[in-house]
């Protein structure tokens, strides 16, 4: 998911959650991610999956940017898509930091503070998202 605020992009990132990341902030943040069945439509599932970590259903299934794949330091392919949109905020005027169902807490972050805390594999996401919303 993706916003723009005062014309800069923001992306929201998830941090794993569990001891052992506990206490990692740079590098150690992800793109909302699942794993899909074989031949199960990548798109569905990914949408699927950003309900079940972020909590919310996106309000449009339209406008789903396909970003393309990366394999990721462990070997993990990532099929990732981006859309426009914001999280409801609950309660109102609450802190940037939330609790969500399977992660510690997603968080919008600056285009140049997310391509720090990402893992560096899926930073080259961000690059084809800044591409993709200039074109």
């Amino acid at each position: 998911m993706f916003r723009r605020r005062s014309d800069k992009l923001e992306v929201l990132l998830a941090h794993p959650g569990g001891p052992f990341h506990v206490h990692k902030d740079d590098g150690a943040w992800t793109i909302p991610k699942g794993e899909a069945a074989l031949g199960e439509d990548l798109l569905t599932r990914a949408q699927i999956e950003f309900e079940e970590e972020v909590g919310f259903r996106p309000e449009s299934s339209h406008g789903w940017i396909e970003l393309g794949s990366i394999i990721q330091k462990g070997g993990k392919t990532v099929h990732a898509w981006a859309f426009e949109g914001d999280l409801p905020e609950s309660p109102p005027r609450s802190a940037k930091y939330q609790k969500f169902p399977e992660v510690d807490q997603a968080c919008f972050f600056s285009e140049e503070v997310a391509r720090r805390k990402l893992k560096p594999a899926q930073v080259p996401l961000l690059d084809r998202l800044r591409a993709a919303i200039k074109g």
